[in-house]
């Protein structure tokens, strides 16, 4: 496979992303508005559900917000562009923006000032996993403004443990309100350190709506909060109704005996996120979506 394919397989990617939204967040979508009881927040849900399938018929992005690009990659040890993968992430995303269009989004948080193309300093993000194989997967994951605005860490205690740490979500979630665009998405990170319990509640925003955690233990905690957070009212767009949260994924790491690391992240109802295996032949497969 040559640089221009791969960089052709990214920019595919970016836009599937932004156009056109997994079919898990749809039907998550879906089957709330067909247990909602409030008229005001079934009227939310229509309109959310209606704009999914215009973005999608027309291949425009189904918010105005693009989000700042990150992706995900577990990349085989021997896949054969592995050390240009960088720079050809980075010239997609060039070129996503002009074709797709995205919004430019990237802004110096020093200097203010925006390139107009949704790259610079450590922008696009990539996090890597290295492992053995040949193969590339890869997912975009554009993340708006909104709901990474109401991310929050908190450093508890060993002793507050996990009472606390429900304590802490619920009261983000009911902190939040409206400012996130529910119904969302709930990421928790518990365990590691301050900045491993916050990469690991991000990375729990790229799990299908309805996937448990394997440990039956903590697929317990996610219906447990999740059922609590819908119980609040906020409902879509904050103007009430019985779904706040389409869901809620918890993963964990090992502590230090002093501290109690709890990540929280936040995605809106537009769970964007777009996945690809590639190999090192040059075959993809692109496993979120359907592509002719």
């Amino acid at each position: 496979m040559r640089a221009s394919e791969l960089e052709d397989v990214f920019v595919t990617l970016l836009r599937l992303a932004v156009t056109d939204l997994p079919q898990d967040v749809v039907n998550s979508l879906e089957q709330a508005l067909k247990l909602e009881s409030n008229s005001t927040a079934q009227s939310q849900l229509e309109a959310i559900i209606e704009n999914i399938k215009l973005a999608r018929q027309r291949s425009i992005p189904m918010c105005q917000d693009t989000g700042i690009q990150i992706f995900y990659l577990t990349v085989g040890s021997k896949f054969p562009l592995i050390s240009e993968i960088p720079q050809i992430l980075e010239n997609a995303v060039r070129k996503g923006t002009q074709e797709i269009p995205l919004r430019p989004n990237t802004v110096n948080p020093l200097f203010h000032k925006n390139p107009g193309d949704n790259t610079g300093r450590y922008i696009p993000w990539i996090n890597w996993k290295i492992v053995k194989g040949n193969d590339l997967q890869i997912t975009a994951f554009p993340k708006g403004g909104g709901s990474e605005n109401v991310c929050q860490l908190r450093m508890l205690t060993p002793g507050q443990g996990l009472k606390g740490m429900k304590q802490f979500v619920i009261d983000a979630v009911i902190e939040t309100g409206a400012k996130a665009c529910p119904p969302i998405i709930i990421g928790i990170g518990i365990g590691g350190g301050a900045d491993i319990c916050m990469k690991l509640a991000k990375e729990q925003l790229l799990r299908p709506v309805g996937q448990r955690h394997p440990d039956q233990r903590i697929a317990d905690m996610e219906e447990e909060l999740l059922e609590a957070i819908n119980k609040t009212g906020i409902g879509p767009m904050g103007l009430g109704g019985d779904t706040t949260s389409l869901d809620v994924h918890i993963d964990f790491a090992m502590r230090h005996p002093a501290s109690f690391p709890v990540g929280l992240a936040v995605q809106c109802w537009a769970a964007r996120r777009a996945s690809a295996t590639i190999t090192s032949e040059g075959r993809v497969e692109f496993t979120s979506h359907r592509v002719e």
